[in-house]
């Protein structure tokens, strides 16, 4: 109750202050031809000028054929004024808006006359609102309090971003498509999110949020998409950027060890050197992103207290020591082979080592006997390759073009475990092989034509992809793993579809509507000696339209307005068939019968944009049918839990977020984030498979939850800025229980040096070491606690040069 009346205070707070923004700039081009004979105009004069602002004038001609084209203009109200001699002064007016890069103004007639050119005069009133309708930008060097890490804790104080176990979440939730350069990828999973806690944030110049995406992209991902773009510099001649950042985490003990095993990682050293390098001359344009990042983490450090119906009650630590080397290369080649076609190729490679060293001690009740010693080595290896050929055509109309692209996709998961097994009566070393070999070619033809007032785009994609993996046991002596659920899986899936969008935009009015029309064939082929599940699948034919809708009601003040329904698909890790042994007794296993959850969204908005801040609320209701998540359960005779992927039923989110940026004076800006919603988790019943049948009835559920972020940034001088940034979660529920509050205060100064080609900067995370992970389960016959003091203070330091 304290946080919602906190909240509100500061939405009645912000809602008085002033807001700002920056100008969208967009091409104009058009045709001039004569009215009676139908034929080019060449070497027209035309002459754009802004009311509002006399100093804002263009000027051009028209080319042989009469084309032109005026780029880079800014927002607002124009008059076109287009004259020559033999011709009558055409006056035209013109709008340029936010969501449209090129305005067609398709062909434009003159008419015959004698008299001399006479003068024009142009209005204008210039958009003030930076935001596109579509989407929030985020440059990674002015988040100078997570500079040096990885890009999920870069992104954890962006507004309407979260983090909870290694995953992003926007608004509360974790169904989130990451794309790189725009790009699905193994990397970060294909519609899923992976890797995020490992790469470098060195290799990424911005970050894109798009709450609510439209039928351009896949239809996956409810939640919405956040795309990362990687560096690539575009100035002539040859240039780069040299970088070099280190750091300390897990400074102390934030909580000690049960008895018998080893030592916490404490201040564990990061490494993180990087090169950005580019070279363009004439038609060619090369670059190279090398980026390499070595930490040790204390990864997990949870501490659960389970308690049956029974009486028993069982205490323990799951503690996990990581080694982590992850490289990135991405390099290619842009081609501008003429004026209307371009070439682009580019390759990337990635390679995560990960070691971890995981220890499990598990007690009674008053820890007076320690009932088993788990202890695991995992040694991983992720390599990635990937290749991408693109082909643009430009027509003879300014944004007129066409798209084509192939991208292949290589991913190799080699998992090797070690397990040693300790109880009172015996000792067992057991271990299991992972292989799994994910390709996938993805195709896709996007085709826009630009309009007078916005623009017509329309595409397909064709997407196969295919996972083959294969799991191998090695029990020992008294091995307490499945053996039998081991052996070889088959995942294959191809996607066709196909999208169009019409987007229209004049000075009061903002509007889309698209369509995606996607057919999934998904097969899942399992080894038919495997104890459980047996080969499954789905396919569907499903449209996903997106509408959008926005009201300039002045120059100031936006009213907008959003629909859209995506799919959230089940990956091949959801409906992996072996059971996962990173805890004793605590087992997660996949489902192959896992259906695809779907989504309906409605989002309502206000924007409001002055000078030097802007003030932005949306109210959004979210519907998801078929929800995806982890049910745990028991069998009879066992204390064991496992963790299986379910479809639940109905769970809907109802709620506000508000953003508001001030520049207070000339060293002092802030931004501050608001989310309230209320989460609701419907009655359900679900039956584990796994290892026997075993069923679970969960109550209705809800909550109301939130979050609230606070970013400060001060210019202490012309070199030198700070950043403080304040991140506060609400409790929040999770199906069969709820996850408690976690607060943090993370600080950073980053400085200008050798005349602006270098920088220096100094960070720390988690000040006050306050972020620690509350869990509470209920389970049929069981409840559990849980707390994990995985490490979240780092300091960091770094270095770069710029040449």
């Amino acid at each position: 109750m304290r946080f919602k009346i906190i909240l509100l205070l500061s939405f009645l707070i912000v809602i008085c202050f002033n807001t700002t923004a920056q100008n969208n700039k967009a091409t104009i081009s058009g045709l001039i031809k004569d009215k009676k004979s139908d034929v080019p105009v060449p070497y027209t004069n035309l002459l754009l000028k802004s009311v509002k602002d006399p100093k804002a004038i263009f000027g051009i001609l028209s080319n042989e054929e009469g084309r032109f084209s005026f780029p880079a203009i800014p927002s607002g109200n124009y008059t076109l004024e287009i004259s020559t001699i033999g011709y009558k002064t055409l006056t035209q007016k013109i709008f340029v808006g936010n969501l449209s890069a090129f305005l067609d103004l398709r062909t434009i007639h003159l008419e015959e006359d004698i008299n001399n050119l006479t003068e024009v005069v142009v209005n204008s009133k210039p958009q003030e609102v930076s935001a596109k309708m579509d989407k929030k930008v985020f440059t990674v060097a002015d988040n100078i309090s997570q500079s040096g890490g990885s890009v999920l804790q870069s992104m954890q104080n962006l507004p309407g971003v979260t983090a909870n176990e290694g995953k992003l979440q926007l608004r509360g939730n974790d169904k989130v498509m990451v794309l790189i350069d725009g790009k699905q990828t193994a990397l970060t999973g294909f519609g899923n999110q992976s890797g995020l806690d490992n790469i470098p944030a060195s290799a990424i110049e911005r970050i894109e949020i798009i709450n609510n995406p439209s039928a351009k992209f896949d239809a996956n991902g409810n939640a919405g998409i956040i795309n990362l773009i990687y560096k690539k510099n575009k100035q002539e001649g040859f240039n780069g950027k040299v970088g070099i950042a280190s750091g300390y985490g897990a400074l102390w003990v934030r909580k000690e060890n049960l008895p018998t095993i080893s030592p916490q990682y404490q201040v564990t050293p990061k490494i993180n050197p990087s090169l950005s390098l580019n070279y363009r001359k004439g038609k060619i344009n090369a670059y190279l992103q090398a980026d390499y990042l070595y930490t040790e983490t204390l990864n997990k450090n949870e501490f659960v207290t389970r308690t049956y119906d029974d009486g028993t009650i069982i205490n323990q630590q799951s503690k996990r020591n990581r080694d982590t080397h992850f490289a990135t290369l991405k390099t290619g080649i842009d081609w501008e082979y003429n004026e209307q076609n371009t070439f682009a190729f580019s390759g990337l490679f990635g390679s995560e080592k990960i070691i971890d060293h995981g220890e499990e001690p598990i007690f009674n009740a008053d820890y007076s006997q320690r009932l088993r010693l788990w202890q695991f080595l995992e040694d991983e290896l992720k390599t990635t390759a990937m290749a991408s050929v693109s082909y643009e055509h430009k027509f003879k109309e300014a944004g007129h073009k066409l798209n084509a692209g192939i991208n292949y996709t290589y991913h190799r998961e080699d998992e090797k475990y070690y397990f040693s097994n300790t109880t009172p009566t015996l000792t067992g070393n057991d271990a299991f092989k992972l292989i799994s070999d994910e390709k996938v070619v993805d195709f896709n033809l996007d085709y826009v034509q630009p309009l007078k007032q916005g623009r017509f785009e329309m595409g397909l994609k064709m997407r196969h992809r295919e996972i083959p993996t294969n799991m191998q046991f090695f029990p020992g002596e008294n091995s307490v793993i499945d053996e039998d659920a081991g052996g070889w899986a088959d995942y294959k899936e191809n996607i066709p579809a196909i999208y169009s969008n019409y987007i229209y935009e004049n000075n009061k009015i903002e509007a889309e509507l698209g369509l995606r029309l996607e057919y999934v064939n998904l097969e899942y082929d399992v080894n038919p000696d495997h104890p459980t599940y047996k080969s499954d699948g789905y396919y569907y034919i499903e449209p996903f339209p997106n509408m959008r809708f926005g009201y300039k009601i002045d120059d100031q003040n936006k009213i907008t307005a959003f629909y859209n329904r995506r799919v959230d698909r089940p990956n091949e890790v959801d409906i992996r068939i072996f059971p996962k042994y990173d805890d004793a007794e605590i087992i997660k296993v996949g489902n192959p019968g896992l259906q695809p959850q779907f989504t309906s969204a409605y989002e309502v908005g206000y924007k409001r944009n002055m000078e030097k801040g802007y003030f932005t609320s949306s109210l959004y209701y979210r519907i998801i049918n078929g929800t995806i998540t982890r049910i745990a359960t028991t069998v009879p005779g066992s204390n064991l839990i496992y963790n299986v992927f379910q479809n639940a039923d109905e769970s809907i989110s109802v709620g506000i977020e508000m953003i508001y940026s001030k520049e207070i004076n000339s060293w002092y800006s802030f931004n501050l984030n608001g989310n309230l919603y209320q989460n609701t988790i419907d009655a359900f019943s679900v039956t584990n498979l796994y290892p026997v049948p075993s069923t679970y009835y969960g109550e209705r559920q809800q909550m109301v939850s939130g979050n609230l972020k606070w970013n400060s940034n001060l210019q202490l001088n012309k070199t030198l800025k700070a950043q403080l940034s304040v991140i506060y979660l609400a409790p929040d529920i999770i199906p069969q229980g709820k996850v408690d509050s976690r607060f943090s205060v993370d600080l950073g100064l980053k400085k200008t040096v050798q005349k602006g080609k270098g920088e220096v900067f100094l960070n720390a995370t988690d000040v006050f070491n306050t972020l620690v992970i509350q869990k509470e389960i209920q389970g049929q016959d069981f409840s559990y606690n849980s707390k994990d003091y995985y490490e979240t203070q780092v300091i960091r330091f770094g270095y770069s040069y710029k040449f």
